[in-house]
């Protein structure tokens, strides 16, 4: 593991950093068209212009790494990311940023599976478990720390992008000066959607609106943030804590989920997820004037904060329980390509997610934040109790939980030692 980790070192230093920059990125912007007081409408479509561009580079990529190679389209691909934020602080228009949020989303999926596809060049069976591993931290810990520097400078000005700008621009230097080659792709292909409609109803279902909820949570917590009038410190770490809590919450829920039906687990999660949801609504109400005459104001803050990051916790593992859940009805060597299938529902979930939310925001004021994440956490459980009436528990000793980031691709799960992907020489005989 050493001696990958030292081969590697340079992938994930870049990767780390161009994280880091991602997880400042969508939150800065979240505040800043708050505060230039963009419409509710045209701050859901410039976010949801951020997955419409990754589902488009998800598709086009994989040819143009064909073609070119690794190298080049990752630098490429930084390149554009590193450009494309500092056209948000030259022109604060909401049409203008949509189209680079859109090339944003491009550019980070390509980044996205350059790293998968060259991690799983590096792997083998004996290593592919601990080199996820070492992927998920870098992912959550480099987005967490993205979060913590909305501090750095006034959303105002323009030294945050510029900063993110430096950061992508880093990130290039680990990856071009690498001694190691680069490895040659293999591309995926997705079972297709209604095939594994059939194979699994409840793990098309979840996907769909784990994307509608993924999105929303990570590009509109800041937006909701600065309408209920919290600090750009408080909302940096609010965003901190349900990262976090997303991360670590996946080992308790997957080792529940691996002792039972993986359906129960996520039922009774989406059911824990939409109370905390209500929780949050009733501590601090549907309105920043609350502060004006809540003697209790900064106790109910800090009680929405734990409110909220328990909801984080129980939330966002169920992409990687669904995930383990569809695999207990396929075989083994299908395990990628159904994992391709639930990420492309997934996607055409993040698109429409945070349009969708801020409709319910401009419906229901802040609150309708939570009422659309509770919601789409019923939709779950109810659909699973439905499920669970009419299809047994199946056993199937090949799928276990694996603990995943929620961007990766296909190529990076391929890095799930569960899926038998990836074999070397060494490990065939």
């Amino acid at each position: 593991m050493n001696k990958l980790l030292k081969n590697s070192w340079a992938l994930f230093t870049g990767y780390g950093i161009i994280m880091i920059a991602f997880g400042l990125q969508g939150n800065l912007l979240g505040v800043r068209s708050a505060i230039e007081d963009f419409s509710l409408i045209s701050t859901g479509i410039l976010m949801s212009a951020y997955f419409i561009g990754f589902f488009v580079g998800a598709n086009v990529v994989p040819n143009l790494v064909s073609r070119v190679g690794h190298v080049r389209v990752f630098a490429a691909f930084a390149s554009m990311a590193s450009l494309s934020i500092l056209v948000h602080a030259i022109f604060v228009n909401p049409i203008v940023w949509s189209i680079a949020r859109f090339l944003t989303g491009m550019s980070m999926v390509s980044i996205f599976i350059v790293t998968e596809s060259w991690l799983n060049d590096r792997a083998n069976n004996r290593s592919r478990g601990k080199l996820l591993s070492v992927y998920m931290f870098v992912t959550f810990g480099s987005i967490a720390l993205g979060a913590l520097l909305l501090n750095f400078s006034s959303p105002i000005k323009f030294e945050p992008f510029v900063l993110i700008s430096l950061l992508l621009s880093i990130a290039l230097m680990p990856i071009l000066l690498t001694k190691r080659k680069a490895p040659r792709f293999k591309k995926i292909s997705p079972m297709k959607t209604k095939e594994l409609y059939k194979i699994s109803p409840m793990g098309v279902v979840t996907s769909f609106c784990n994307g509608l909820i993924h999105s929303a949570l990570f590009t509109l917590t800041a937006v909701y943030g600065v309408i209920m009038g919290f600090t750009i410190f408080e909302i940096s770490l609010l965003i901190f804590l349900i990262t976090i809590a997303g991360a670590l919450f996946q080992w308790p829920l997957g080792y529940i989920s691996d002792k039972m039906d993986r359906r129960k687990v996520m039922i009774y999660s989406s059911l824990v997820a939409a109370l905390f949801a209500f929780l949050s609504i009733v501590t601090v109400g549907s309105s920043a004037e609350l502060m004006n005459f809540a003697v209790d104001w900064e106790t109910n803050k800090f009680i929405f904060f734990i409110f909220t990051t328990i909801f984080a916790g129980f939330s966002l593992p169920i992409y990687a329980i669904n995930i383990a859940h569809t695999n207990d009805y396929i075989p083994k060597e299908k395990f990628v390509s159904a994992g391709a299938g639930l990420q492309l529902v997934l996607s055409l979930g993040a698109m429409g997610g945070p349009l969708a939310c801020v409709i319910f925001m401009d419906s229901f004021g802040p609150s309708g934040f939570f009422v659309f994440l509770i919601i789409l956490h019923i939709i779950i459980s109810v659909f699973g109790f439905y499920r669970m009436s009419v299809r047994p528990t199946e056993e199937n000793p090949d799928s276990t939980f694996t603990p995943l980031p929620r961007n990766i691709t296909p190529l990076g799960i391929e890095l799930d030692p569960t899926t038998g992907a990836n074999l070397s020489a060494t490990d065939k005989k």
